[in-house]
């Protein structure tokens, strides 16, 4: 259901930098330990997407140069490729020169800017057929420096461009939820914001989310500074982790098939609530039914696919996941043996918190059996036993007491 595939666009020229942009493209300027585009395809990797598209023009040799050390530093495999225009074409030209490679659903997002908020309204929406695209807005106190949209509801009516107007407005964020049918508004040289999305608009094309959080664009040298200390801040994030039978799902002993998968009292709640605080949400299970025979790997990740959908549809996000298929006493020889992945060891923790570069202080587990505990102690991790009921009545105190640091 959800959207797999992001386009970057990454091929600007980003004059207001003068010479920090003559031989490095702004996304790729150094943003903390990593470029910012980094930073990008990193809370991209939260949300499912497994490619993504670079749409380069300026120096594109350099982005593709620098593909290699951009996937080894994500949490999660993602195929990066670096699409080069054959001249400046603009915003909308990117897209028109991309077009042999886009996905049938796909993520756009702007190079040099974030707002973070969960992406689940763009990767889950389904909006009814005459809509090609839907955008993120963010209310801003001021919309002089950067213009305003205008909506009537969710219907998107007018853009307006960097008029000068001061006052209270919804910006455009820079990040869109596009199917193919775009490709017929675009050209090989053209404007994302000035042709296409006013015509989409004048349509009825188009649809918006409003939504608030922090936000950054680098394109001035002050915000650039800026960003050196706060996004790392803001995006190094604290983290919720669940076991999953007993948990996010009724125990049913050993589920490997949606027919046997209910979801616990306030799961989806307790999951969309992590997100909306700024928490990642892992989930780390003993799955020794899959060394019993009961179910195979493939059965696993088909189930999990559709959990995830379940989750993204109610506003949240599992971020990443681990599994132990083995067991000492598995009827399947290839999973009978001892893992340091099996709860009560900590190592699927270990691994998410060195993948992700996690806190363990800034991290909290909730599982329903002694096992979980015992490995979120040994991993350091703070633990959580949940007991029954409802689940999200046992995570909202945690996200209170944990509270994520949020920039403004």
């Amino acid at each position: 259901m959800s959207i797999t595939q992001a386009a970057i666009l990454v091929g600007g020229l980003g004059t207001r930098l003068g010479p920090l942009t003559a031989t490095t493209p702004k996304p790729m300027l150094p943003c903390g330990d990593r470029p910012f585009v980094a930073w990008i395809l990193r809370e991209l990797c939260r949300y499912g997407v497994t490619e993504t598209l670079l749409l380069t023009g300026h120096l594109a040799g350099t982005v593709r140069d620098a593909l290699p050390a951009l996937a080894a530093q994500l949490p999660r495999p993602m195929h990066l490729r670096c699409l080069a225009e054959p001249a400046p074409a603009g915003t909308g030209g990117a897209l028109f020169h991309a077009r042999d490679s886009l996905a049938e659903r796909f993520l756009l997002l702007n190079g040099d800017s974030w707002l973070d908020t969960p992406l689940s309204p763009l990767l889950a929406s389904r909006d009814p057929a005459p809509v090609i695209g839907r955008m993120l807005l963010r209310p801003v106190a001021d919309a002089a420096r950067y213009g305003a949209v205008d909506v009537m509801g969710e219907q998107v009516v007018a853009f307006r461009e960097k008029d000068g107007r001061a006052g209270p407005a919804d910006m455009n964020a820079g990040m869109y939820a596009f199917d193919r049918r775009v490709l017929d508004h675009v050209s090989a040289t053209c404007s994302l914001e000035r042709d296409v999305m006013p015509a989409l608009a004048t349509a009825g094309a188009l649809r918006a989310t409003v939504a608030d959080g922090y936000f950054i664009d680098i394109g001035s040298p002050d915000d650039l500074a800026r960003a050196q200390s706060e996004v790392p801040a803001q995006l190094r994030r604290r983290a919720l982790f669940l076991d999953r039978d007993g948990v996010i799902n009724i125990d049913h002993g050993h589920v490997g098939t949606r027919d046997r998968f209910d979801f616990v009292d306030g799961a989806l709640a307790a999951m969309a609530d992590a997100t909306r605080a700024g928490w990642h949400v892992f989930v780390v299970t003993n799955q020794s039914g899959i060394g019993r025979g009961y179910y195979d790997e493939a059965a696993f990740f088909d189930l999990m696919r559709w959990v995830d959908d379940q989750v993204l549809a109610a506003g949240g996000t599992i971020d990443d996941l681990r599994f132990c298929p083995y067991h000492p006493e598995a009827k399947v020889s290839a999973y009978r043996s001892t893992s340091d992945w099996r709860k009560p060891a900590p190592g699927m923790i270990l691994d998410l918190l060195s993948r992700w570069n996690l806190d363990p202080a800034r991290c909290v587990l909730v599982g329903d059996q002694p096992t979980d505990i015992a490995a979120a102690a040994a991993a350091g991790v703070p633990g959580v036993l949940f007991t029954g009921g409802n689940l999200r009545e046992t995570v909202r105190p945690l996200l209170s007491r944990f509270p994520q640091t949020r920039q403004q």
